[in-house]
């Protein structure tokens, strides 16, 4: 891991709460955390001129939807993006998909749900439960989109929307 990506991820508050939606009002408290992660990154991101996504979540904190976007040769991409939060979460970690890129690269599975497993989820099991949504994004979404993109683009399999 690059020095900036470190910096990054150390300025991403960690969660403290081990809890899943099962956990009633321990996933309340860990829903706040995920939030406060969130808001940090997000702001994070505006505050270095790197905002790529934004994201909002159903009542109970178990669905998430979004928007996320890469530039390449200045030109922006940007996807729909969600994901719902496993039972088994935070020890599980969540699978992000891009619906609008299924079936487009071989680094994705069924429904949009982006390959993660070779390089984020060891690290997502050495740092869950401390890991949140703001991480699993931090570490997940962007390296794959910095990779995927450009070579999506390059192919022309995808082009910019109007």
């Amino acid at each position: 891991m690059d020095e900036t990506t470190k910096s990054n991820l150390k300025a991403i508050p960690l969660c403290r709460t081990k809890a899943s939606p099962r956990d009633g009002d321990l996933w309340i408290e860990r829903l706040k955390e995920e939030y406060e992660s969130i808001i940090k990154a997000v702001q994070n991101n505006k505050d270095n001129d790197r905002d790529w996504f934004r994201l909002e979540s159903n009542n109970d904190g178990t669905k998430w939807f979004g928007k996320c976007w890469y530039f390449h040769d200045m030109v922006k991409y940007e996807f729909d993006v969600e994901f719902d939060i496993p039972i088994t979460y935070p020890v599980t970690a969540p699978e992000i998909a891009l619906p609008e890129l299924d079936g487009k690269t071989a680094k994705m599975y069924r429904g949009g749900k982006i390959c993660l497993s070779e390089h984020f989820k060891p690290l997502w099991a050495r740092n869950a439960p401390k890991f949140g949504i703001a991480h699993a994004f931090a570490l997940g979404l962007g390296p794959w989109l910095a990779v995927e993109i450009p070579d999506l683009v390059e192919k022309q399999i995808i082009s910019p929307k109007a």
